[in-house]
């Protein structure tokens, strides 16, 4: 990426500046503006790869690239200055409704057009899971403050902690949390007999469905509702399934299933599949229990606002509210 210098100064102007200088060193030293010392402040953050980081203490512009860093910074109170579309999507995540309205989009997830990232002025950006080594390097050109917040293994609440430090606003994590573990009360307590329910979760793809494992996100926010899941979805991993053959979907059935995509091509084998005797023998689907759901909000990595869209998904199928 070039940079273009600046133009020089004319003559009067920067002789103007060098008297300046000279007067107030004849005068000694003064002390920064409050808010520019805030400013030009900055504390050593190691990021979720162990890379220590220098980070402003009061970051002013924030660019995230995944839906995971925005959803969490919303969470903790800190608006982006830029933001990228949400998983598999052309758009940014709807589920943030009003809370992103007007912010600039500087790419796709984890795909950020460098221009755009570059006019956002950003002083920290949040990189999610970012591996491309290059374009990091490039980010890095833009802001020095730019860290990676997860890495494959983290849970939503472990990456939230990782934002919140990267933001220096650990001390509003207690309180997303404590939102977190009121909404599962809520929605636990309202579920009445359909509480021991068997839930099944699937992503429909183009070559056919995948489950999800059973410390995927959306699966751990149905544990904490304390609903059941279907045996052969209990394997352990943090995504989701190789694609089950269509002689398998017995592996996909529940009392009721959550179904979702994220390509066109998906949405396009599933309509073709849902026709079939196969299909319609579901033990859910003779039940009127398939629930569509967004993919780009129960198949992700998660974060704590879409938990709490993933349990009003459940408490709407469940009770019929």
């Amino acid at each position: 990426m070039s940079t273009t210098p600046r133009a020089g100064r004319p003559l009067v102007a920067a002789l103007t500046t060098a008297l300046l200088a000279v007067g107030l060193a004849a005068c000694g030293p003064t002390a920064p503006s409050e808010p520019a010392a805030e400013a030009a402040a900055a504390r050593k953050v190691v990021d979720a790869t162990g890379a220590e980081v220098s980070v402003p203490v009061a970051p002013k512009k924030v660019v995230v690239l995944t839906q995971e860093d925005l959803d969490a910074a919303l969470a903790l109170g800190v608006k982006p200055a830029g933001i990228t579309n949400g998983q598999g999507l052309t758009t940014p995540p709807a589920y943030l409704g009003d809370r992103i309205a007007g912010i600039p989009v500087v790419g796709d997830l984890l795909r950020p057009v460098m221009d755009k990232v570059l006019q956002a002025e950003p002083d920290v950006i949040l990189a999610g899971d970012m591996t491309d080594k290059q374009v990091l390097e490039q980010l890095r050109r833009i802001a020095p403050a730019t860290l990676v917040t997860m890495t494959k293994d983290d849970d939503w609440k472990k990456h939230l902690a990782n934002v919140a430090k990267a933001l220096n606003v650990e001390n509003k994590v207690a309180g997303v949390l404590a939102d977190y573990d009121k909404k599962i009360a809520e929605v636990r307590g309202g579920l009445g007999a359909a509480g021991s329910a068997l839930v099944s979760i699937v992503r429909w793809n183009p070559q056919g469905p995948s489950f999800m494992e059973k410390d995927q996100f959306a699966s751990s926010v149905v544990a904490d509702l304390g609903l059941r899941r279907p045996d052969a979805q209990r394997t352990e991993g943090t995504a989701h399934s190789q694609t089950l053959s269509l002689e398998a979907l017995d592996k996909i059935d529940g009392d009721w299933l959550f179904l979702s995509t994220l390509t066109a091509d998906g949405e396009q084998a599933l309509a073709t599949v849902r026709g079939t005797p196969a299909f319609q023998q579901l033990k859910a689907v003779k039940a009127n229990h398939v629930v569509t759901v967004p993919g780009s909000v129960w198949t992700t990595r998660g974060a704590p606002l879409a938990a709490m869209a993933v349990a009003d998904d459940v408490r709407k199928a469940l009770t019929g509210s």
